[in-house]
């Protein structure tokens, strides 16, 4: 119990508004979440996380800066403050229900945030994949950069921590060296980078808002590859409004699997189990 009055305080500091309450929220992998009420009467969420990486909690207040520029893109919650140790946010009401026209809804505002574009491939500065580095210095090609900066570092740290066998290894690598002959050109797409279902929220206001993001410019497939390898309530609405909103290339079902490696070996990398093993076999199907 002792952390919540030690989150009120430092909350109290960055926002200079009393907190009249804290409670506990559960549910996070990586921080520490406390909820706030404040005494403007605003609920906000505070996460803090003891020795964390230097810029941790700075590069998700910029992803969500970055992404809430976009005017009718995704739901994102604001920022209220960001420090070394800790960020505060507006609280999102979560709801049981999952209407279809939510789903609707998310799919246009994910193609309207992917089509406000990005400056590169990758983002001024590095950030952060759940716990893990992830670097962002751009690349001359969308191939290029996701093979150097987002497959064969965690492909590489993975195979140091024996979360994937040799064999599934060299499947990766292997797909890797085709890359520029698989992916399509596109412009690049501003990406949350870590959109899979638990980064989704279905508020009371019937609207799904996102969270926790990895933001960068990169291939927009990738956030739809995240979307499917994790499902998603009415996955399917939020496809086809996305499609006819800004259409996909021909043969991006197909594609899918390569934009998941990258996500699987971050898992390898974090969690282990059969992963590493998921990734090789995704990899094999592009041999």
């Amino acid at each position: 119990m002792a952390r919540q009055p030690l989150a009120a305080r430092r909350a109290e500091e960055l926002l200079g508004t009393p907190v009249v309450a804290t409670a506990p929220v559960a549910g996070g992998d990586i921080a520490t979440a406390t909820r706030l009420r404040l005494s403007s009467g605003q609920t906000a969420l505070m996460k803090t996380l003891p020795h964390a990486p230097e810029g941790f909690f700075e590069a998700e207040a910029a992803g969500l800066r970055w992404l809430s520029e976009v005017e009718g893109g995704v739901p994102l919650p604001e920022v209220l403050a960001a420090a070394s140790d800790c960020v505060v946010l507006a609280w999102v009401e979560q709801s049981s229900k999952t209407p279809p026209e939510a789903a609707v809804a998310f799919g246009q505002q994910l193609a309207t945030t992917h089509a406000a574009g990005a400056e590169e491939w990758g983002l001024a500065h590095d950030g952060f994949i759940g716990r893990l580095p992830m670097p962002n210095r751009t690349a001359g090609s969308w191939p290029e950069f996701y093979a150097v900066r987002r497959v064969l570092p965690y492909l590489k740290l993975a195979r140091d921590r024996g979360a994937i066998t040799d064999p599934d290894a060299a499947a990766v690598e292997a797909v890797v060296g085709r890359l520029t002959d698989l992916i399509p050109e596109e412009t690049p797409a501003r990406l949350h980078g870590d959109l899979w279902n638990g980064n989704c929220l279905w508020g009371q206001d019937l609207a799904i808002h996102v969270i926790d993001p990895a933001a960068y410019g990169g291939h927009r497939e990738v956030d739809l590859a995240m979307l499917h390898l994790f499902g998603l309530t009415h996955l399917p609405r939020v496809m086809a409004a996305y499609d006819e909103a800004h259409p996909l290339a021909d043969g991006w079902e197909d594609r899918l699997g390569l934009h998941q490696l990258f996500p699987l070996l971050v898992h390898a990398c974090m969690f282990g189990g059969g992963y590493g093993a998921r990734a090789g076999a995704i990899a094999a199907r592009y041999a």
